[in-house]
């Protein structure tokens, strides 16, 4: 079923204001700025109400109001003051376009987590004395390297010395290490190379102490669950790593993935003096990037909490199998809740190939080509309709099944947009077909990338220089590394910051382009791109996206016959590549998968119909389109309809227009009495 968002809208005089209300974050949220509170990612519906809920509370009505708001003053204004210090989460929240009512980090949790601890004043000052030494030693020799003249030539050296001293340093830099590795902004890109090294190759931590941990979170011993477990870590990485087991109650093979030891205060501290250096950075940070560097850390201190409660994992698991229940291409293992808790995860076992290994999949039976369309559109789906999406897609997190569909494991590191976002990135595609640059630069303003305010006039020519180069040569020579390396240089040359969310979607892509260069070395990333999204803008029912399609179908006022004929082929195509990835495969399963073999286009024309007759400038539009330069287009739209012809049951179609005939007689008329009313 169809979702669409709601936002409640603050009156303008409310958005900028610095006054806040006396109830905790949700209200402050809310009395701050609009607050989206659906779309088709279920953590958004859940969010929802208990926005709604808090938002209830804070009007006052009743006596739980007071409860909720917290007994006395003095607690109130103790929460008053800690909300005025995290204006860079506040940014956070605006940029995004949503409100996380009960969040888990912030800069004042994490400093009472700390100072609150025991002996936190020793362990603060050792710990702070080595974190300078080592990295001051290394910087040291950075600036030796300079002043020498050698900093050039020893590059991959000193690279591959930071990506070790990193490991030394402990779980919280591994992982700013791996957020670097996608952080072009941030670092240079031979760095980042040399980082992304860390994302796959980590140290596992002793079986026994794993073994521990789990009996602690089961409250039972390991043999009263499992009938067997692995003596040897399937996978390892900066927070936890992964065991194979068995169910001894159902025999069905599972994943569990335990978190490393004691790893919680570690993280506490460490964001607590990243901040601190972070505030002394601030002025750099806004010279180089456009943001302070409050702002990033935030960012980073935020995923790294999220991704350290293993509860929070098993909602990411549970939203995306709500998210991808219809579709017959994607599975997603379930997680056993009953058997998890914040620092053990038991989830289904996947059995599937790694997409690393090309052979492997072509003796599976698998089609190829098929099965690259199936993940693009995979991951296109989870960017641009749910919003929710995985935010690391190496080739260890995904798997080809052996009936042809695809596999994800390993939620902890999601990232989520709004719904504004996921327009904003559509109305991007929509500018870059049209080739309009200035509204190119604007959407990185929407987006975050740019400072309000910031003059994109500069970035203009440089988006089409690298758009053009990029994807004037045709889809054929496309190379989303390429654009992202032209970037990349953009990135050093103007105030762009990377949003923490943008950088893993950017990550993500990037890793999964890799993937299928791998499995197919000529493989075309616009190839399989541009189909999804036409069949997206031609099929969606979402009134957004009707209205994206009508952007591009008209150009400076004229309709654009050759660019709908494109449309419908690339869509068309999209269905065809989908629908052979299971074709081929003989398997029980595969033969029981229902995929699209069509392109449904019933609502498409009927929503144009309802369009045509109610709105006054698409009609004229349209007749202009139909009698351009004083002839009538009759040929193009024999073509448009040829092409389409095996897709639509005419009769159908038409029956489904005539029963949406009195609903759009009624839209008319009120949309012909408002003109009226609006011309008196």
């Amino acid at each position: 079923m169809e979702m669409t968002s709601t936002s409640y809208h603050i009156p303008k005089p409310f958005l900028n204001s610095s006054c806040y209300t006396s109830v905790g974050v949700s209200t402050i949220c809310i009395s701050r700025f609009p607050v989206v509170v659906g779309n088709r990612s279920p953590r958004n519906r859940k969010i929802s109400k208990v926005v709604k809920a808090v938002a209830a509370a804070s009007t006052g009505r009743g006596r739980g109001a007071a409860a909720v708001n917290g007994s006395s003053r003095n607690e109130q204004e103790l929460q008053l003051s800690s909300k005025l210090s995290t204006s860079a989460l506040d940014q956070l929240d605006i940029e995004r376009g949503v409100c996380i009512p009960f969040r888990k980090y912030s800069p004042e949790t994490v400093r009472r987590k700390v100072l609150e601890s025991q002996g936190s004043t020793l362990s603060l000052i050792g710990r702070g004395v080595e974190i300078v030494w080592k990295l001051g030693f290394y910087w040291t020799r950075l600036v030796y390297d300079y002043l020498v003249g050698r900093d050039e030539e020893v590059v991959p050296f000193r690279a591959r010395q930071l990506r070790n001293l990193l490991c030394d340093l402990g779980p919280s830099f591994i992982k700013a290490g791996q957020v670097l590795a996608n952080r072009p902004d941030i670092i240079r890109e031979d760095y980042m190379n040399e980082l992304c090294i860390l994302q796959d190759d980590v140290p596992s931590f002793p079986n026994q102490v794993a073994f521990n941990i789990i009996e602690e979170e089961l409250g039972q011993p390991l043999e009263s669950v499992f009938s067997k477990i692995s003596s040897e870590t399937i996978a390892a990485a900066s927070l936890g790593q992964v065991y194979r087991a068995t169910l001894r109650d159902s025999g069905e093979d599972v994943a569990i993935k335990v978190q490393r030891p004691e790893i919680e205060p570690i993280i506490y501290r460490d964001l607590f003096l990243f901040r601190t250096l972070a505030s002394f950075l601030n002025g750099i940070s806004l010279q180089k990037l456009g943001c302070n560097a409050e702002l990033i850390v935030d960012e980073f201190g935020e995923k790294l909490l999220e991704e350290l409660d293993y509860t929070l994992e098993a909602r990411n698991i549970e939203d995306f199998l709500e998210n991808f229940k219809g579709d017959p291409t994607v599975k997603i293992p379930r997680a056993y809740r009953q058997l998890s808790g914040s620092r053990v995860l038991v989830m289904e076992w996947i059995d599937g190939i790694r997409c690393t290994d090309p052979q492997a999949i072509k003796d599976a039976g698998i089609d190829v080509n098929g099965f690259l369309t199936v993940g693009v559109s995979a991951a296109l789906r989870q960017l641009l309709e749910f919003g929710l999406f995985h935010g690391d897609p190496h080739p260890g997190n995904i798997f080809a099944m052996r009936d042809g569909r695809i596999a994800y494991v390993d939620f902890g590191n999601v990232a989520q947009l709004s719904q504004q976002n996921k327009q904003i990135l559509i109305d991007a595609v929509v500018h870059a077909v049209n080739e309009d640059y200035a509204e190119m630069a604007n959407d990185f303003t929407r987006l975050g990338f740019l400072a309000s305010g910031t003059d994109v006039s500069p970035i203009i020519p440089a988006l089409e220089a690298i758009w053009q180069n990029s994807a004037g040569k045709g889809l054929a020579d496309f190379n989303f590394r390429s654009v992202t390396g032209k970037f990349n240089q953009l990135v050093y040359q103007y105030p762009i910051r990377i949003p923490e969310r943008f950088s893993l979607v950017i990550r993500s892509l990037l890793t999964q382009e890799g993937i299928c260069f791998t499995l197919k070395p000529d493989f075309k990333f616009l190839e399989v791109a541009y189909p999804y999204v036409a069949k997206r803008l031609l099929t969606d029912p979402n009134p957004a996206l009707r209205e994206r399609l009508v952007q591009v179908l008209f150009k400076d006022g004229l309709f654009q016959w050759k660019r709908l004929e494109n449309l419908i082929v690339l869509a068309k195509e999209n269905v065809t590549k989908m629908s052979s990835a299971f074709q081929g495969n003989n398997t029980e399963i595969a033969r029981g998968i229902q995929v699209q073999r069509k392109l449904d286009l019933t609502d498409t024309i009927k929503d144009g119909a309802r369009l045509f007759l109610i709105d006054e400038g698409i009609r004229r539009q349209l007749l202009l389109a139909l009698t351009e330069d004083s002839k009538l287009h009759v040929e193009e739209l024999v073509d448009v309809y040829r092409l389409v012809e095996d897709e639509i049951d005419i009769p159908s179609v038409a029956l489904e227009v005539v029963r949406d005939l009195p609903s759009a007689a009624r839209d008319f008329m009120l949309s012909w009495s408002a003109s009226v009313l609006s011309d008196k």
